[in-house]
């Protein structure tokens, strides 16, 4: 580019001068960014590219030498001086507007960032996952860190539709993981249960023996229980008894005896129930004046299924009608027979108004407890039974304990049926607080999720991870228990028995008088066979109550109620234990239900009819079918799946099912008379012209007892 020209240099010079001098430090910053020298190559610079800096510690008001040196060098090689704004072209005006933006306008230098401290993983990483015998898509997907949509994709490619709540099996979720690529461990059903029952140990020590009291209404139950409780408790809690839990223990001469106040038998029968044995011996109260009543028959009939030893307290003696011969007399009819008759039954004659016989009650007892040798082991994890359990408004879940094994300790973590928790205080049955509770002694714990049933097995666990993990595996198998509970009723023990389950007919039977329960329970026993039996597990009169639910649950027994209802507590037990009550008021339809009922539990009879004859008339060998044999069907019809018989001599070689029935080249299911037809018949080939092949069906006789 040939050298501009410039006219009036000593105006321009001054003007530059100027500029470059400034008037403060606004115009400084303003004009810091030198001016590149007016080469070929500065001109032509891009756009994106840096401009030079200057050098450090100088800017261009540093000396008017320094500032027109570099123009002076330029003069004879292009413009000495830069041109003026409406000379420059597009990009030096761009490069000059960018220049003037903010006080400090510099060009950002790129900046490297900091690299992080870790890196992200490049292999995959492989869980071992542990599956319950059910498990939700959710849970699964949680179980393995992957987001839910990632193992319903999977599932997709295996052909199966999902949902993220749908609960799925073992084997299938097995699939899922390792098609994830992880590995899975499969949980056994019982698998943490067992790992309970593996902690319990330690050496075995003597016991005090647990005593239930139970008897008919007024007989004195709660008369003796109190004069036991208030003249053997220890010397400073006798008048210190600020509350009752339903079981406290007492301190005799020869040892420590626990008491159970179990009201009526509910706790009892649902204890037992529970597969609970909660008690060692059963005290059975019955009035010297008043004799055996039907409370005292259900009493008996629940100690003898629990297989409790039965210790007889013959009360009111001080009455002047007692009548103990006569107590005897009637209680040996239904098997308890005192020792002094032969029988191996303690009887014991007391007053509990009088405080007569009791010290002689105590000792019957504890000579029981020495026959059955009562021990524990008190080392190990502590184990119990829930007598009772309540919700406290100001406490909480409150449940009462006998602990049978062990040493519960305050601060425990224990769990109790579908609760669990950690056991923040222990009461004794005197409202005082206690640290530890040894084998045969009742305590108030607090600090459960929740109430617990009475006869919940309680156990001491490791922490509270287990219990927890341990308490929901129960509650998820309660639910599905329940989802597949069928209903207990005559239609279903039909049901069962066809399925091989039920060989006897288990009947619970309430009544509203006696004489009705004796006729029907004399009518319901002679319908027994040597096949199907009838055994009436309870029978009472009265209405159906809780304890006679307990008791159809634990049997499996139908409950029968004859011009009886059962009350509000009963029917919501049996509506969720899934049992069917069933209502009579005539004995003959009664009978007749359950006559059908037993008939439908005899094993089925068949007998065999012949259907059809066919005569073998020739023998083909086909490779593709075997041996063919080519019939006439001589009488009735041959059916393709019926069983047959191959006859030679109208002796039977052979017993078995035909391949193939065909007519002409047409498969067929049937063939009737005066028809020629081919038959293969299965795993047979030695059929020989003269033969004939016998078709037969089974069919079900009707049984009648």
């Amino acid at each position: 580019v040939p050298p501009r020209r410039v006219q009036n240099a000593d105006a321009l010079d001054s003007r530059v001068r100027r500029r470059t001098e400034g008037s403060g430090p606004e115009t400084e910053s303003r004009t810091r960014k030198p001016v590149a020298p007016p080469t070929t190559e500065g001109r032509t610079r891009k756009k994106n590219e840096a401009p030079a800096r200057p050098a450090t510690g100088k800017t261009r008001g540093d000396g008017r030498g320094d500032a027109h040196a570099p123009r002076r060098e330029v003069a004879a090689g292009g413009d000495r001086f830069p041109r003026g704004r409406a000379e420059q072209s597009a990009p030096e005006k761009g490069d000059r507007r960018r220049s003037r933006k903010g006080k400090s306008a510099k060009t950002p230098m790129p900046v490297a960032l900091p690299r992080h401290g870790f890196a992200k993983p490049t292999a995959p990483v492989v869980r071992e996952v542990t599956i319950p015998e059910t498990i939700s898509v959710s849970d699964l997907a949680q179980k393995m860190s992957v987001k839910a949509t990632e193992v319903i994709k999977v599932f997709l490619k295996m052909g199966l539709m999902v949902t993220i709540n749908q609960v799925i099996d073992q084997e299938t979720a097995a699939l899922a993981v390792e098609e994830m690529g992880h590995t899975y461990k499969l949980l056994r059903e019982n698998a943490l249960e067992e790992d309970l029952t593996s902690e319990a140990g330690g050496a075995l020590l003597p016991r005090p023996p647990v005593v239930t009291i139970m008897g008919h209404v007024d007989h004195g139950k709660t008369s003796l229980l109190d004069y036991i409780r208030r003249t053997r408790v220890a010397a400073g809690e006798a008048g210190g008894i600020t509350q009752h839990i339903g079981a406290y223990h007492v301190k005799t001469a020869k040892g420590v005896i626990t008491f159970l106040d179990t009201p009526g038998h509910a706790a009892f029968t649902a204890m037992r129930a529970r597969g609970a044995k909660a008690t060692d011996v059963v005290v059975l109260v019955v009035a010297a004046d008043d004799g055996v009543m039907p409370q005292t028959l259900e009493a008996i009939q629940h100690a003898r299924a629990a297989g409790v030893p039965i210790v007889v307290a013959v009360n009111k003696m001080d009455k002047a009608g007692a009548d103990p011969e006569r107590v005897k007399s009637e209680l040996s009819a239904q098997g308890v027979i005192s020792e002094e008759w032969g029988g191996d039954t303690l009887f014991a004659y007391v007053s509990a108004k009088a405080g007569q016989g009791i010290d002689e009650l105590l000792d019957q007892i504890l000579v029981q407890a020495e026959v059955l040798e009562l021990t524990a082991p008190v080392d190990g994890a502590a184990r119990g039974v829930v007598i009772e359990s309540r919700l406290d408004k100001g406490r909480g879940p409150v449940a009462t304990v006998l602990v049978q094994s062990g040493v519960l300790n305050k601060g425990d973590v224990v769990l109790s049926g579908l609760e669990y928790g950690r056991v923040r205080a222990m009461l004794n049955e005197n409202g005082q607080i206690v640290n530890e509770a040894g084998p045969s002694i009742p305590v108030e714990i607090l600090g459960l999720s929740g109430t617990p049933k009475a006869g919940d097995e309680v156990i001491a666990v490791t922490d509270d991870r287990k219990a927890r993990e341990i308490a929901l595996f129960r509650q998820n198998k309660l639910r599905e228990a329940q989802a597949q509970k069928p209903i207990i009723d005559l239609e279903g023990i039909s049901k069962q028995f066809e399925a091989g389950q039920v060989n006897m007919l288990n009947v619970v039977l309430k009544a509203d008088v006696q004489g009705s329960a004796e006729a029907i329970v004399d009518a319901l026993t002679r319908l027994s066979t040597d096949e199907v039996r009838v055994r009436i597990i309870a029978s009472g009169v009265g209405g159906i109550n809780e304890s006679d639910i307990n008791l159809a649950r634990n049997a499996k027994a139908i409950i029968i109620g004859f011009n009886v209802r059962a009350d509000s507590v009963a029917r919501k037990l049996a509506e969720e234990e899934g049992l069917k009550l069933h209502y009579y008021s005539v004995i003959y339809e009664l009978i007749d239900h359950i006559k059908q009922a037993m008939v439908g539990m005899l094993k089925p009879e068949f007998k065999e009819e012949i259907i059809g004859l066919a005569e073998v008339r020739q023998v083909f060998r086909s490779p593709k079918f075997g041996v063919v044999a080519g019939c006439m069907v001589v009488d009735g019809v041959v059916r393709r799946n019926n069983p047959i018989r191959v006859l030679r001599s109208n002796v039977v070689i052979f017993e078995g099912a035909l391949d193939s029935l065909r007519r002409f080249k047409d498969d067929v299911s049937e063939v009737r008379a005066g028809t020629e037809c081919g038959m293969g018949v299965k795993n047979y080939n030695d059929i020989h012209e003269g033969d004939h092949i016998e078709v037969f069906e089974r069919v079900q006789v009707e049984r009648t007892l």
